[in-house]
């Protein structure tokens, strides 16, 4: 069925065939599906008061709007699925055990620690660890994702665990997010004296919709507050009862900082692998499996800690890990000691990658070099073309030359450096969530692993951006020319220290909105004439309190009488004082207003900034 489309050229009409397109897809991938010309959408997304190019990515609810348009129905492709048909398309399944049953070994349990900030994730770990990172956390809060085993025994038998350890604070939740995702089981942390907070509550959604087994470690049970039954209770409520009261969630007091029942912690972490999970993998093929952290090493280049989920890792293999592909030239364990291989639930720092992967990006081992860069640079393409279509500011011809008015839309502009992919990315996602008003938009030109570069200095002289350095430096002379083109460069190693300087840049460059706040009324029972001030009021305050150089307004009978005033001169007794409270007698003087008389009420306010929600 054809339909005249602009400029007589006939234009193919669907009757709501469903067209299967890629995030941040042109409008010429699109007319291929529909076997159209790209110039003639160009001139229907006109129509519709779209001003898109033949070539360029365009968001999704563009090519919605353009589908409904020619009677299409547009599927956008999940990015896990178009990861899933690319490796089909050389023949790798990912996600699966290869062989037969009896390849399947058991392997070790790959456990996440949540909860609240400050109830004592980190110092588990390094309870659990016999070592000590909190001394190199900033702020004393998790930075990084890092991935370590142990091994306890349960039963007389040896048994190893996996812990991946994801970051404390709310900024990381995207990180947190995925740790879950590639865990076997969730160690839920809550403090004895504490209880239940709103971390612990959005930890606990993570595990549940990775749909994993939670064991509940209740810590602090040593300090003076402590009611590890109150966090039983608590936690009932959200669908964790505890096996004493007949559910089937094991809950462990423990204290961290003693170093209390770790043991029973571990073990509990073991029977409930066994009673709940058929954890068992196939050592035997290519190995697959998660990228937990990246960063970038200034003596070593890429550095990426990965967790084998199956099959084992060797030195030598060629492998892809997100957009980033290379042989394995070395592997280290979480002691820093060199390894030869690494096997199912195994964690290990890879290096010999091209650049740095993401955190959660899936990595897989392939026969040859030039499919692992084929695989990486078509996963590369595609996100390019994703974020390209996010970052495309939707702009009608009806508005388009109010935004193009100075002030009209104000921007600001960063560009954000990091040690590791994680850290980097929860910072943007959290920035690009802060919202103060329509009159503000953020946007995030650039970001990247590294130290700030005389690049980033060129990009945000050409657009007036702020570069963020997370746990960074400028490197070189990238400082110097900074400094002599006057580019703002602010470096952090806390991740809400960046959020909060932010938001309050963001809500400086908004118009300041004043609210009136009542101070104080004061009720005039005497009036004293003074040749030198004019009349005084000799008051009863009535309500709050009254200070002086505080604006005004005098009430008479229930209606206003004078605005604006100024409460010049302030008395008790015959001392002059800076304010007179609820319930006390003094003297004001109004300056040149005099026309008071008994009974009036002196009303007294001041206008405050309205704080930005």
């Amino acid at each position: 069925m054809q339909a005249p489309s602009v400029g007589g050229v006939m234009l193919p009409r669907g009757n709501g065939e469903t067209v299967r397109l890629s995030r941040g897809a042109s409008l010429t991938d699109f007319a291929e599906k529909i076997n159209a010309n790209p110039a003639s959408l160009v001139a229907v997304m006109m129509n519709l008061g779209e001003m898109v190019t033949a070539t360029q990515s365009v968001s999704d609810e563009t090519l919605q709007l353009l589908a409904d348009e020619m009677n299409y129905t547009v599927q956008i492709v999940s990015p896990e699925e178009e990861d899933r048909e690319l490796l089909e398309s050389f023949d790798i399944e990912f996600g699966e055990d290869e062989g037969d049953e009896e390849d399947l070994v058991v392997r070790p349990p790959v456990v996440t620690v949540m909860g609240h900030v400050d109830h004592g994730k980190t110092r588990l770990l390094d309870a659990i660890r016999k070592t000590n990172v909190i001394a190199g956390e900033a702020g004393g809060i998790t930075q990084h994702i890092g991935a370590y085993q142990v091994a306890t025994e349960v039963n007389d038998e040896e048994r190893k665990i996996t812990f991946i350890d994801t970051p404390g604070h709310e900024a990381f939740t995207a990180m947190r997010a995925r740790g879950a995702r590639s865990t076997d089981i969730a160690i839920l942390v809550v403090a004895a004296n504490d209880g239940v907070m709103p971390q612990t509550v959005e930890a606990l959604n993570h595990a549940k919709a990775a749909d994993v087994p939670i064991v509940v470690a209740v810590n602090k049970i040593d300090v003076e507050g402590a009611d590890p039954t109150k966090v039983r209770g608590q936690l009932t409520e959200y669908g964790l009862v505890a096996e004493e009261y007949g559910g089937d969630t094991m809950f462990v007091d423990i204290s961290a900082k003693q170093g209390l029942h770790i043991d029973s912690l571990l073990e509990a972490v073991i029977l409930t692998a066994d009673a709940s999970l058929d954890l068992r993998a196939n050592p035997h093929q290519d190995a697959q499996g998660i990228s937990i952290e990246s960063r970038l090493d200034r003596g070593r280049g890429a550095v990426s800690t990965v967790l084998v989920q199956r099959g084992t890792l060797r030195v030598g293999d060629t492998m892809v890990v997100g957009d980033a592909y290379g042989r394995v030239r070395a592997m280290h364990d979480d002691n820093g000691n060199s390894v030869a291989e690494a096997g199912p639930s195994t964690p290990v720092q890879v290096l010999g990658l091209t650049n740095v992967p993401g955190a959660g990006d899936n990595f897989l081992v392939v026969d040859e070099d030039r499919t692992a860069r084929q695989i990486a640079e078509k996963r590369a393409a595609r996100e390019r073309n994703a974020a390209f279509a996010k970052r495309t500011r939707r702009v009608s011809l009806e508005d388009l030359d109010k935004v193009l008015k100075a002030g009209e839309v104000q921007q600001l502009n960063l560009i954000i450096k990091g040690d590791a992919s994680g850290s980097v990315e929860a910072l943007e996602s959290s920035l690009l969530q802060l919202d103060v008003g329509e009159e503000v938009d953020i946007r995030v030109l650039h970001r990247g692993v590294g130290a700030v570069t005389e690049s980033d200095i060129d990009l945000a002289m050409g657009s007036d951006a702020i570069v963020i350095g997370f746990n960074v430096r400028a490197a070189g002379r990238a400082a110097q020319m900074a400094e002599r083109e006057g580019v703002d460069v602010r470096y952090y190693s806390v991740i809400y220290q960046a959020i909060e300087e932010i938001e309050a840049a963001l809500k400086g460059m908004l118009k300041p909105e004043y609210e009136e706040v009542e101070l104080g009324t004061a009720e005039i029972r005497e009036v004293f004439k003074s040749s030198k001030l004019g009349n005084i009021a000799g008051v009863l305050i009535r309500s709050g309190e009254v200070k002086r150089n505080t604006k005004a307004r005098l009430v008479r009978d229930g209606k206003v009488i004078a605005e604006n005033l100024n409460i010049e001169g302030l008395r008790r007794f015959k001392d002059d004082v800076t304010e007179i409270r609820e319930g006390y007698e003094g003297g004001i003087n109004l300056g040149n207003f005099n026309d008071i008389k008994v009974d009036d009420v002196i009303a007294t306010y001041e206008m405050r900034e309205k704080p930005r929600v």
